[in-house]
């Protein structure tokens, strides 16, 4: 594979070992001579084994399912419907979360703080709780840092005295000045007094709160699957993007969100791995979080359960089955999507 050329011909160690292990793990991917997870399939004359792609930033092959990954959501937020919210902020803020990457929690946390406000302040009584999935993504298409937040948010919310409210109209303009605030208010926490000048040119610069983004409704389940499988099996960059590599320069491309042309672009090999590895996350930092009811075991599921039909109500039987099996390793992920599939024909 290129990609493995490349770092094998220029990788050296680095002092974060998250980039070690899994510079590591992309190398050696797919190896069966090494300690590399492999699927034993029994057949009648042999044990044949194959070996996994390994989960890590460089994902081999970039086409690898990874539908798998949402296997472990709330199961009731199959049958919700949602809309998708993109948090950015100005690109003067990139190079905090660089230099700290514990910041990144400040992004999560100011995301759950602004879209619980929103359903809360809908009705002080019922207090209407959302359900809300959030993906860090910390490239762009150039490669370059840009950290920011993709948010799955229902649409609706379970209240105190109502089980079910569905809300279609989200109020943009609060979640821009409100994201602004609460975001610059965590960092000024966090980062300490001399932050607080760049907080008061943020407000001067933009007036009218950070860059709030939402992308057209995803109101079927397989839809949502495949938008979050993107932004959490998604590599880098994929091997089909990398044109040439002559040992020494890496030529690689990619379409510019401005203008839709593509962009050719030939630098060394070095600088080529610099601009990957930023992007290896800190071992067990958590890319994709829950909040509302979908956080673990919230009161509210067991209300919403009573709004699904009975058929749904099957399917979430099966669905809680091979999602156990699933984390004891008694099913491989091929295995459960095609019993899924099955499932999901027969009762169509």
């Amino acid at each position: 594979n290129i990609l493995q050329s490349i770092f094998t011909d220029y990788y050296e160690l680095h002092p974060r070992p998250a980039v070690i292990e899994n510079v590591n793990k992309m190398i050696h991917c797919g190896d069966l001579l090494t300690v590399v997870p492999c699927m034993a399939v029994l057949t009648v004359e042999i044990l044949n084994l194959f070996p996994f792609a390994v989960k890590a930033v460089f994902a081999l092959p970039a086409e690898t399912n990874t539908t798998s990954f949402v296997l472990f959501i709330c199961p009731v937020s199959l049958f919700l419907a949602f809309i998708a919210i993109v948090f950015y902020y100005p690109a003067e803020l990139r190079v905090y979360f660089l230099e700290d990457r514990t910041l990144l929690d400040c992004l999560f946390h100011s995301v759950r703080d602004v879209v619980l406000r929103m359903f809360s302040k809908m009705n002080k009584t019922e207090n209407f709780t959302p359900g809300l999935i959030c993906i860090l993504h910390t490239f762009g298409r150039d490669l370059k840092w840009n950290p920011h937040i993709h948010a799955l948010i229902s649409e609706g919310g379970a209240g105190n005295i109502t089980p079910w409210r569905p809300v279609k109209h989200f109020d943009y303009s609060f979640l821009r000045n409100a994201f602004r605030k609460v975001l610059l208010e965590r960092l000024t926490s966090r980062i300490g007094p001399t932050f607080r000048k760049v907080k008061n040119e943020m407000y001067t610069k933009h007036a009218d709160g950070f860059y709030v983004r939402a992308k057209p409704n995803l109101c079927t389940p397989d839809i949502t699957i495949k938008y979050i499988s993107r932004y959490l099996g998604r590599p880098v960059i994929a091997t089909s993007r990398i044109d040439t590599y002559d040992g020494k320069n890496v030529t690689f491309h990619y379409t510019r969100h401005e203008d839709n042309k593509t962009v050719t672009e030939t630098i060394p090999a070095l600088n080529f791995i610099q601009k990957l590895i930023v992007h290896i996350s800190e071992k067990h930092f958590k890319m994709l979080r829950y909040y509302g009811i979908y956080a673990k075991h919230h009161k509210q599921e067991m209300k919403l359960r009573k709004c699904i039909s009975a058929e749904k109500q099957c399917f979430l039987h099966f669905y809680t089955g091979i999602k156990l099996l699933l984390s004891l390793g008694h099913l491989c992920v091929f295995s459960i999507q095609y019993l899924l599939s099955v499932f999901r024909n027969k009762h169509n």
